[in-house]
């Protein structure tokens, strides 16, 4: 039987704010454990939660990017549950009047473009963080995670492959990114994903009963759980077994889910109203100011890019997945003026670096008016493709400006035609078999004459030039 995959995702992403929701604490990574905490977020008796403001508007404005109408009213409620990292209990969260709801974003796979809904995106405060024991006599609290502001990103069950569950995955963290409302820092669990997936025979009107993988932070692990997921039910359905519905663990090193726990249903977690909170009343003027603020997303700048600077679309998306990326490639752009050059270079050799050295390189002095001042010089035959990956990985690291780099490490393209046609001379002078070859017809040997050359004048030479005088030089001597 042909079975067909159902899937819808939970993102959720921390804000970029500078406190925590409810309290005055540092909204900060990396600090020592429990050094970020007040009453508050450790939910010590009789303290009180009071609403980040700048956590609200960057929810409505996630919401805003997202397609979504805005709540005039919404509320906060507590979802009641114990576990060692939740101090207080239960989680402050909304539940049946989100802040932002019945939107959608667009992604494009394989050429098609498809709408996928946004069901919710709703306020909440996060856990603490657990840190089990390597040898397994038990676990520490770190509670500077505990009242971090997070939006909870709902997805309709749309997603119909593990590929589409990935490109919603990309779509919305770069959304997040442009709006800057999230450092999306995934390394960091900033932005994770939980996964809910369904099987059921194809042409079925009803889903079948799905399993939710939690806590997923990278997009080649959403795929590979969808996969694995899709498989696992799909096997259990062909030997007429029954797919419980659970929450499951996704181990990405054993490219397998383990169960954790039967799956709860929202009566499982007593929602009510939080009673130490207000219901937030949204001004229909703030939302349109937020609205304003929202810059050019990524699926609307990738057609830009298509229509305007006629780029390939696989170009078009590469560039615009990172924000930071297509700030780069546009600024480089008003310095250089050639959209396929700049493109191709970013695609190339700047990811070249970033893979190398890691994303830090992109913070360095080598940002896009100096990257387009290098393609500048380049696409003027100022300096050799060697001479702008030089310059490049030299200015990222000593943050030099271009022309002081140039002529320290005398990168200028060489065309003194004396110095050039003395260096021909030797080298036809010292590789008489090569110049033999030449003269017998084999093609290849002027390769391997303007090779040595170049080499001589240490990448530096116009190869134009540098063809032309060999030849010129080969005839004369023949």
């Amino acid at each position: 039987m042909e079975y067909e995959i159902v899937i819808g995702l939970e993102i959720h992403a921390e804000l970029k704010t500078k406190t925590k929701i409810f309290c005055g604490c540092k909204n900060e990574f990396g600090e020592e454990p429990n050094t970020n905490c007040c009453p508050v977020c450790l939910g010590m008796p009789g303290a009180m939660p009071v609403l980040n403001q700048k956590a609200l508007e960057y929810a409505i404005k996630a919401g805003l990017a997202m397609n979504c109408d805005i709540a005039e009213f919404s509320k906060f409620d507590r979802k009641n549950y114990f576990y060692p990292d939740t101090p207080k209990a239960y989680q402050i969260s909304q539940y049946d009047l989100p802040l932002c709801h019945d939107g959608y974003i667009d992604i494009e796979l394989e050429g098609t473009t498809k709408r996928i809904g946004i069901e919710r995106i709703h306020l909440e405060e996060d856990a603490g963080k657990l840190i089990h024991d390597a040898s397994g006599e038990g676990s520490l609290i770190d509670h500077n995670r505990s009242g971090v502001p997070l939006i909870e990103i709902v997805t309709r069950p749309d997603i119909r492959s593990p590929e589409e569950a990935r490109t919603v995955f990309e779509s919305i963290k770069s959304i997040l990114e442009y709006t800057d409302v999230s450092d999306c820092r995934m390394q960091e669990g900033s932005v994770r994903a939980d996964v809910n997936l369904s099987v059921r025979p194809k042409g079925k009107g009803t889903f079948g009963v799905r399993t939710e993988m939690k806590n997923i932070n990278s997009f080649r692990a959403v795929e590979r759980a969808c996969r694995a997921e899709a498989e696992r039910q799909t096997e259990l359905l062909e030997r007429g077994l029954e797919v419980v519905r659970e929450t499951r663990r996704w181990d990405d090193l054993k490219g397998t889910s383990f169960p954790m726990r039967s799956k709860e249903e929202a009566m499982d977690y007593r929602f009510f109203p939080e009673p130490d909170l207000l219901p937030v009343v949204i001004d229909r003027s703030l939302i349109a100011e937020i609205k304003s603020s929202i810059p050019e997303l990524p699926f609307d700048k990738r057609r830009r890019y298509t229509e305007q600077y006629g780029l390939p679309l696989y170009d078009a998306k590469l560039l615009t997945e990172s924000k930071k990326i297509s700030e780069i490639f546009e600024t480089a752009l008003e310095v250089c003026k050639n959209p396929k050059l700049v493109s191709n270079w970013i695609m190339t050799d700047l990811l070249r670096l970033v893979n190398e050295k890691g994303k830090s390189i992109l913070d360095t002095a080598l940002n896009g008016r100096i990257f387009g001042r290098i393609l500048l010089y380049f696409d003027r035959g100022e300096i050799s493709q060697a001479s702008a990956r030089t310059l490049m990985e030299v200015i990222a690291e000593t943050g030099e400006e271009p022309d002081s780099v140039i002529d320290r490490l005398s990168l200028r393209v060489q065309r003194d035609e004396n110095l050039v046609s003395g260096v021909v001379k030797t080298i036809i002078r010292d590789n008489p078999q090569a110049v033999s070859d030449y003269r017998a017809g084999k093609t290849k040997a002027l390769g391997f004459l303007m090779g040595r050359t170049m080499a001589a004048l240490k990448g530096n030479g116009d190869p134009e030039q540098v063809r032309s005088l060999l030849i010129k030089e080969l005839d004369r001597t023949e």
